[in-house]
């Protein structure tokens, strides 16, 4: 869902100052008419607009080609609303769009149309992570008179991807929909499958061929922070299509993951052969080394220092990886062609590896979610010689059949071999082994594999001005995160950016007056950021009493559940994490401790939160620990995190008191 509104946010961005033909008059269609005049579904004052009308239908062609055909009507309320006057679709050579027409029925006035010569085609607005080749396009149209009060819709008919029969329909919006119908067209002879998330089944009205779904009055989607993904929440249902088994076709719908595995191992047969060229280049890599696991860290480290990121998706190369030779000729890659050249790679060195398909977005793919190709990364499962017994390798899985595995995504630039970033962590993957596909889960890490660990040495003067050092060492994704901020940036004045913007949120007057950093390219390290700070009126004078904050700099809290809208949904967290904060203060010549804060002592299922402010000789002592332990958390516990989160504040704004001595 937020990237469809970051889509529809780029489209209006990229729009401005564009010239459209504001469209022809002409009368819409009689099934918008009649959507205009039905009764709007139930919705609060807040709603930007209702979707009156979505028709979607499936046809399935004898020779299994598949064409969908979708139809809207939306009635808008607010200005916000307008963004629905946008029609947009994703298309390439093999999923070319047919016909797009739009319309606007105004509350007053002439019927507008928009006729597809109107459209506009471009480069999709959303294409992150890397360079891109590419024939995927996107066509998209503006309505006239997309206004509150006015009703726009469209309709688009698009031939669907050849290589798999599957569908799906998902009646569910971020607006509250009034009423979504859905047929499929089936040739004489072909089956399917339907399975509903999160929804009860529904069972189609069925006329020959045709099977018909209609559901009424869905509530919106409506968007929370740190929400699940939205396969996760929504209404939708899976549709896997199957041809008659005389037809005697190799490629048909997934009635299992295993299915969906066979599948694609035979899609990659022969992909990972390598070259004359890839075996001396192994050979020269773990020439020196001595362990297996040393020979594994040198060709990963090749993998993320030598082979660039480039996404090349020409036709089926959005499934099909490049072979193992083209990319080590090239030295570029997406996801599955580094997955590809890697597993070519340890090959060579006797060890085994096995695709691993999964989505970014933990929650999209559940366990009780029907096999559909809802992936959009490619990672590795790395079989481990039985001999290896590396603590550093924590992203492991013992297998019943394959043995102990090992999870790297060699994508990824700034994580060690042996983790996973936060996103892949307790996310289900499908691993692609030697008897089909399987759906797992992959392992969580301990929190102390992302963490930081933060300590700063002040002194504070009599008119309340601090001085002092810190230290952080970072390590997982808390390290991955800084080392991405600190290597994307040109100017030499930005690598501070990351340290001003920590202590902007906590500390009204600043400035740095030295920073450094260590092991900002060394992965396997921990990263470290060192700096020096002056922060004038700091603590805060009370007659002759100094206020003085212990909780110098960094924030644990959120306001994410300081809303008046009761939760609807789970928090994610991007990873597990442990935190822990060291701040030593020493008091101005003459003064003494009056009163310190309580401590905290916080420990739910799902995180703990441990502070304490102590008087150590001349010094005031801060010290606390933030872990994360569950990477969801459960609408039922928002009271618990709620809770937790105003205490943490609650904490970070406490004041000790100092007083001049006897």
């Amino acid at each position: 869902m937020k990237s469809t509104l970051a889509i529809l946010t780029l489209l209006g961005a990229a729009v401005v100052g564009a010239v459209f033909i504001p469209g022809a008059k002409a009368d819409a269609p009689a099934w918008m008419h009649a959507a205009a005049t039905a009764p709007l579904p139930a919705h609060d004052e807040k709603t930007d607009a209702v979707l009156l009308y979505a028709e979607d239908v499936t046809t399935v062609q004898p020779n299994g080609k598949i064409k969908n055909f979708r139809r809207r009507a939306y009635k808008i309320l607010r200005p916000d609303g307008k963004r629905f006057g946008f029609v947009f679709a994703y298309f390439d050579s093999e999923t070319k769009i047919n016909a797009m027409h739009a319309w606007s029925i105004p509350a007053s006035g002439k019927d507008y149309e928009v006729k597809e010569k109107d459209a506009i085609v471009s480069a999709p607005p959303d294409i992150e992570n890397g360079e891109l080749a590419s024939d995927f396009k996107m066509k998209y149209i503006r309505i006239p008179a997309s206004e509150p009060g006015n009703v726009v819709g469209y309709e688009v008919e698009q031939e669907g991807r050849p290589y798999v029969f599957e569908t799906d329909w998902n009646p569910q919006q971020t607006v509250p929909v009034a009423e979504a119908r859905f047929t499929l067209q089936l040739p004489p002879g072909w089956e399917y499958r339907g399975v509903w998330v999160n929804h009860a089944d529904v069972q189609p009205k069925i006329s020959g061929n045709n099977f018909e779904w209609d559901l009424r009055d869905l509530p919106a989607i409506k968007y929370e922070e740190d929400m699940p993904p939205w396969r996760g929440v929504a209404a939708r249902m899976a549709v896997a299509l199957f041809p008659p088994s005389s037809d005697g076709k190799s490629s048909k719908g997934f009635e299992t993951w295993r299915d969906m595995g066979i599948w694609y191992a035979d899609l990659t047969k022969g992909r990972r052969d390598p070259s004359p060229e890839i075996k001396q280049k192994v050979s020269q890599l773990t020439n020196a080394s001595q362990s297996p696991i040393e020979k594994m860290h040198m060709l990963a480290d090749f993998m993320q220092s030598d082979i660039r990121y480039v996404g090349i998706w020409l036709g089926i190369g959005g499934f099909q990886p490049h072979s193992a030779t083209e990319v080590f000729a090239h030295r570029y890659g997406d996801c599955k062609d580094k997955a590809t050249l890697l597993s070519s790679m340890l090959h060579e060195i006797g060890i085994e590896s096995y695709y691993v398909l999964i989505n970014v977005e933990r929650g999209d793919v559940t366990k009780d979610m029907p096999p559909q190709k809802h992936f959009n990364h490619a990672i590795l499962a790395v079989k481990l010689p039985k001999d290896v017994n590396d603590p550093s390798l924590l992203a492991t899985l013992n297998h019943p059949t394959l043995g102990k595995i090992l999870f790297f995504d060699p994508t990824d630039e700034s994580t060690p071999f042996g983790q996973l970033r936060g996103a892949l962590q307790a996310n289900f993957g499908l691993l692609v082994g030697p008897d089909g596909g399987e759906l797992l889960e992959l392992p969580q890490q301990p929190a102390y594999t992302s963490s930081i660990s933060r300590s700063g040495k002040f002194t504070l003067s009599a008119n309340g001005n601090l001085v002092g050092d810190v230290m952080e060492v970072r390590q997982g994704d808390r390290a991955r995160v800084e080392r991405h901020a600190l290597l994307t940036v040109d100017k030499e004045s930005d690598k501070i950016k990351p340290i001003e913007s920590l202590l902007a949120h906590s500390l009204s007057s600043f400035q740095i007056t030295k920073a450094s950093v260590t092991n900002l390219k060394k992965n396997d390290l921990a990263f470290g950021l060192n700096y020096s700070l002056v922060a004038d009126s700091y603590a805060k004078r009370a007659g002759n009493l100094l206020i003085v904050r212990p909780r110098t700099i960094g924030s644990k809290g959120s306001s994410v559940l300081e809303t008046k809208e009761p939760r609807k949904y789970p928090l994610e967290f991007e990873g597990p994490a442990r935190d822990t904060d060291k701040f030593e203060i020493a008091l101005p010549a003459g003064y003494e401790v009056d009163d310190l804060p309580p401590p905290v002592d916080l420990d739910y299922s799902f995180a703990s939160y441990h502070s304490k402010t102590e008087k150590n000789g001349d010094t005031l002592l801060y010290t606390r620990t933030f872990e994360i332990k569950e990477l969801s958390v459960p609408v039922s516990k928002m009271e618990e995190l709620k809770k937790m989160y105003r205490a943490i504040a609650g904490d970070e704004r406490n004041t000790a008191v100092l007083k001049p001595k006897s």
